[in-house]
């Protein structure tokens, strides 16, 4: 219980306080910060044990320190590239082979079987362009390269949509930090911004769990007049 009140604390700060901790991170790693970054996004998106690491808001306040020359535009745009591409495909294989005894386990602390559940519903619905919706869905876009792995979809076109999807990703959020993390209103209300990234990112998982909510109260009403 104290370890798992950590990590949340941690986690809650690291997001209330992203720029700062990303300040410290350039000012005492220096060159060091890229394979950082790199590590973080490749955890995020590669290992469905660590969808709370930052995302987004990460990319943001990375592009607003390539803005003010701490980062390099292009390498910080290039590594995060890679590690979201790479961090897919390993989930993806992850997926492929050792899915199904991924699935008999039950929640632990690094592990939510409903997280999956909910992925899977969400694929289910959108298909294989799940892949790339699921970019600007934390959570989902941890699970969405597992459960196409698991569904053996095929692998040049999970490539495809997997590529396109992070070169989305990556152009919105870390040209979006780059253009607009240091306009005075956004880094005067920096923690703010960070927040409302990632509120905006949950509201596409928020709304498909409340529509999968609502149709099952309906179905029940439905099997309850039979």
């Amino acid at each position: 219980m104290v370890l798992l009140e950590t990590i949340l604390i941690t986690f809650i700060d690291i997001i209330l306080h992203l720029d700062v901790h990303l300040k410290a991170v350039i000012e005492t790693y220096h060159l060091w910060t890229y394979a950082i970054l790199f590590f973080v996004i490749f955890c995020e998106t590669g290992f469905i044990f660590t969808p709370f690491l930052p995302g987004d808001s990460l990319l943001f306040a990375a592009g607003a320190f390539a803005a003010i020359g701490s980062l390099n535009l292009s390498l910080v745009f290039l590594i995060i590239l890679m590690a979201a591409v790479l961090g897919d495909l390993v989930n993806y294989s992850a997926g492929k082979y050792i899915g199904p005894r991924i699935l008999k386990k039950e929640n632990s602390l690094l592990f939510n079987k409903k997280y999956l559940v909910h992925t899977e519903q969400f694929y289910q619905k959108h298909g294989p362009k799940t892949i790339i919706a699921a970019r600007f869905m934390p959570i989902v876009r941890t699970f969405a390269p597992f459960v196409a792995g698991i569904g053996k979809m095929n692998f040049l076109r999970f490539a495809m949509y997997n590529i396109t999807g992070a070169l989305l990703w990556c152009t919105i959020f870390i040209l979006g930090g780059y253009f607009f993390g240091n306009v005075a209103f956004v880094k005067e209300h920096f923690s703010w911004v960070i927040i409302g990234i990632v509120i905006v990112s949950f509201i596409p998982l928020v709304k498909g769990i409340l529509q999968g909510w609502w149709r099952n109260r309906q179905k029940k009403k439905t099997d309850s007049i039979k």
